[in-house]
């Protein structure tokens, strides 16, 4: 069982950075998958970047490419998520999620299997 707790969300204008963090425990392997995902109001939850804990492959969703960073500190077992000129359309709550290790790396919200609470992100115009 993996237990994930985000922090860092909050109100940001437009332009503006924010950086999140995801606390993992119990997490077991290197190979497991991490991921950012994030759902905005009447929409569903799409993915924004996954990767694995032991590094390597990293994909970005094309709407964050070149503007969002993630990072991570096997020592502290966390997960950040670096978000640079944030839009009103990032406006969103976000979302840490892990999975076991899978040889290819997925994108669908339903291939994970733990999740955190959440994050409120709003970028305001």
């Amino acid at each position: 069982q993996v237990q994930l707790v985000e922090s860092g969300g909050g109100l940001v204008q437009a332009g503006g950075s924010l950086r999140l963090s995801c606390a993992a425990s119990g997490r077991t392997s290197s190979r497991d998958v991490m991921g950012w995902f994030r759902q905005a109001p009447g929409k569903e939850r799409e993915y924004v970047v996954v990767t694995r804990w032991s590094g390597g492959s990293t994909y970005y969703a094309d709407f964050v490419k070149g503007r969002f960073t993630i990072s991570r500190d096997n020592d502290k077992n966390t997960v950040d998520l670096r978000m640079n000129s944030l839009k009103p359309e990032d406006t969103a709550v976000y979302y840490c999620a892990a999975r076991p290790g899978i040889a290819t790396i997925p994108r669908s919200v339903a291939a994970y299997d733990y999740w955190g609470q959440g994050t409120q992100v709003t970028v305001s115009s």
